[in-house]
């Protein structure tokens, strides 16, 4: 479950994540005090839940919820306000909930338990079926139908999880060199290289056929992480299937993962 929680406030935003937090501890719970910040990270993200407050500078919580609503139809608005005059425009936007400020644990569960749009129970604690597999912790592999992929190039490999290191961020082309041939200058021999090792990792996800977990624009990359499962992304969501698989490595075959392995074994310390 994916919850967002929008108040320009710094005080009432912070109150308010605790009690969602506390109420929805499995969730997935990010606070933005600017709601274009906000609009951003849903169309980027499939958003379950939006706690919104009502006045806010710049874009109110109704004219937010329409945007979101544009964006995902099928997202449950609940709005949050310390004044009761505004139940009414709740009530024409469809919304699901309305919580007047302070809000508690009991008051989100209450409203969890009578969504506009119920969601879909899945065990977390049980890995979702997809028939590609990233493996992050331990070695890296993919793996489609259970069978691991093959690359012809190991430098390739290195490029797509470097992609999924970055969790569907852009990754342009001197980075990716960086990271391969560290403080080697970036040159136009590196640059053939580069595309070598490239142009063999899309021919390799061609060939199995999964070529669109990569987006690729005007010399960017990123991954598409829908299309796929992976122990790192649900791990950073508190699934309990990823968090019980691991045991303090993270692409071990790669220096420059340390640092994520590092932010995972602090996590993970804290969920002991």
């Amino acid at each position: 479950m994916r919850i967002i929680a929008v108040d320009d406030e710094r005080l009432a935003l912070l109150s308010l994540t605790n009690a969602i937090m506390e109420a929805l501890p499995d969730s997935e719970t990010n606070g933005f005090r600017d709601p274009k910040e906000a609009l951003s990270y849903a169309k980027n993200n499939e958003v379950d839940i939006a706690f919104l407050d009502v006045e806010m500078r710049g874009i109110d919580g109704i004219a937010l919820a329409k945007e979101l609503k544009d964006i995902n139809p099928s997202i449950n608005i609940i709005f949050v306000t310390g004044f009761s005059e505004y139940a009414l425009d709740a009530l024409k936007m469809h919304a699901s909930g309305y919580l007047e400020k302070p809000v508690s644990k009991d008051d989100i569960l209450e409203e969890i338990n009578n969504l506009r749009n119920p969601l879909e129970k899945t065990d977390s604690s049980v890995m979702p079926e997809s028939r590609i597999r990233v493996q992050t912790f331990g070695n890296f592999d993919v793996f489609i139908d259970n069978k691991p992929v093959t690359f012809k190039r190991a430098r390739s490999k290195e490029i797509l999880a470097y992609l999924i290191d970055k969790n569907g961020s852009n990754v342009g082309r001197p980075e990716l060199a960086s990271i391969l041939w560290e403080d080697e200058e970036y040159d136009r021999s590196l640059q053939k290289q580069l595309q070598i090792y490239i142009s063999e990792l899309f021919k390799c996800l061609r060939d199995n056929e999964i070529e669109d977990i990569i987006i690729r624009s005007s010399g960017i990359m990123c991954v598409d992480p829908t299309k796929f499962v992976c122990d790192y992304y649900s791990f950073l969501k508190g699934e309990k299937w990823a968090l019980n698989q691991y045991h303090g490595e993270y692409m071990s075959n790669f220096s420059w993962a340390e640092f994520t392995n590092g932010y995972l074994t602090n996590i993970s310390m804290k969920n002991m």
